[in-house]
């Protein structure tokens, strides 16, 4: 395509059909979900992504709309174990083909390896990015090693340790040892 398409209003069928590809980078501030995430003071980043559109026939031989998206982004995250940020690159790579409603893509979605979604005239791609690089993100993101010393133990200055308590259990050891 030579324009840029609308990308919260894309038009996934005719993109299909011209077997249309477009390669962009957009800011993360167009990603609210995947800007809260991003540390306070990290740098400016931007999402990348390719959509490449086909026409493919179904099991029936009828042609339907898909999409391929590959997208990548890099994100100053929470490190787990320090708490201090630790840069993640996240990125994704998948195949979704598109059908005429919600409650066919329901079904249809359960059995098939590629993601169904269903066709709709105001599609937002910008939306379908997000969303999968959020389910890219680490479940616990965290350096290699990280570049302080990780403190493993909270001490308090008012906490007073307590005088040991006696085994109960050394008194009936001493009643068995023999007398002699």
């Amino acid at each position: 395509m030579s324009t840029k398409p609308n990308l919260r209003k894309f038009t996934v069928l005719a993109f299909s059909r011209t077997q249309a590809s477009l390669e962009t980078a957009e800011p993360l501030t167009q990603f609210e979900r995947l800007e809260g995430m991003q540390q306070d003071d990290a740098a400016p980043t931007e999402v990348r992504f390719q959509v490449q559109g086909a026409m493919r026939p179904n099991s029936a031989g009828v042609a339907e709309p898909w999409l391929h998206l590959a997208a990548q982004t890099r994100l100053n995250l929470v490190c787990q174990r320090c708490l201090g940020p630790v840069e993640e690159a996240i990125s994704f790579e998948r195949d979704f083909r598109f059908v005429a409603s919600e409650e066919q893509a329901e079904r249809e979605d359960e059995n098939s390896e590629e993601d169904v979604l269903a066709l709709s005239a105001d599609f937002d791609l910008l939306e379908l990015v997000e969303d999968e690089l959020l389910m890219a993100l680490p479940a616990s993101p965290k350096h290699a090693v990280c570049p302080q010393s990780v403190k493993l133990q909270v001490a308090d200055a008012d906490y007073v340790e307590a005088d040991e308590k006696p085994n109960p259990f050394a008194a009936l050891a001493a009643l068995k040892t023999p007398k002699g």
